[in-house]
């Protein structure tokens, strides 16, 4: 039985699928960032990057909820994943390997030769989430994010090869 199916039957739910995102994903996107980060972004903001031509987005859904969430902007040969969440119900279940997997797999069909992305130092769900994907360091950010409380906290810079 494969993770999804598992997951499917813990949650006595369908399996979980990704797809592309469209613009009527906007309001459940900004709802996912915002219960996910500090400062969320609106349904407005996921609305302008949707619509340009330089952003892939994907959506998570089991049944018709959507669940999670990756988003990348693209430049030349190269792409950025912009944000990443998952409910916090479905956390810790997997979920975000697959959300991951075919996120890349889909940037690697653009012919795209390399990713990156920046992340909290200490988020270290996250930080195995790519180290596992095969992202690495390349470098680190002093005082990048702010948490609710006005601290600041560094950003590792990770990269991934995609050709």
């Amino acid at each position: 039985m494969g993770i999804l199916a598992r997951l499917a039957a813990l949650f006595g739910t369908r399996p979980a699928v990704v797809e592309p995102a469209t613009l009527r994903d906007a309001p459940a996107l900004s709802r996912l960032h915002r219960a996910a980060f500090h400062r969320g972004w609106s349904a407005n903001e996921f609305e302008q990057m949707l619509v340009e031509r330089n952003t892939l987005a994907h959506r998570l859904c089991i049944g018709r909820k959507v669940v999670g969430f990756i988003i990348s902007r693209i430049a030349a040969d190269e792409a950025e994943i912009l944000s990443v969440a998952i409910d916090k119900t479905y956390r810790g279940h997997g979920l975000s390997r697959g959300l991951l997997r075919t996120h890349l797999g889909y940037l690697a069909g653009l012919g795209l030769a390399q990713v990156f992305l920046e992340v909290e130092e200490n988020n270290r769900p996250a930080r195995a989430l790519y180290e596992k994907a095969g992202f690495g360091v390349i470098g680190r950010r002093e005082r990048y994010y702010k948490d609710a409380g006005g601290g600041e906290l560094n950003a590792l810079v990770m990269q991934r090869r995609l050709s």
